[in-house]
């Protein structure tokens, strides 16, 4: 985990000096960024299915697994370009996230 906050924080600050004169804009950019990975997840995930009928079995779970480091990773450099700890708020945010889903009731 330590490693893949450190990843997101080296491309955060190589995007942000590629856009020193509008952070704000660079931020926009990036959650739309995160709506293109998720997309390209989707994809994946229908093309492990074999569910596009015209391009039938085109993705393995590998690429899905991909797809979705990618999406994971692009959050997290939008996380760390919004300032702040990002790594706090991080694991603030999974603390209550484990609060809720202790509480769920196992279903089968």
């Amino acid at each position: 985990m330590e490693e893949l906050l450190q990843v997101a924080n080296l491309v955060a600050n190589k995007l942000s000096s590629r856009f020193k004169d509008d952070p704000e804009k660079l931020r926009m950019l990036q959650g739309l960024k995160v709506q293109e990975e998720a997309g390209e997840l989707a994809e994946a995930i229908i093309g492990a299915l074999g569910l596009n009928p015209n391009k039938g079995n085109s993705h393995t779970w590998d690429h899905v697994r991909a797809e979705a480091c990618d999406t994971a990773l692009t959050a997290l450099v939008l996380l760390h370009m919004m300032g702040g700890d990002p790594e706090w708020f991080l694991a603030e945010h999974l603390r209550g996230i484990k609060a809720k889903a202790e509480d769920w009731e196992a279903t089968a």
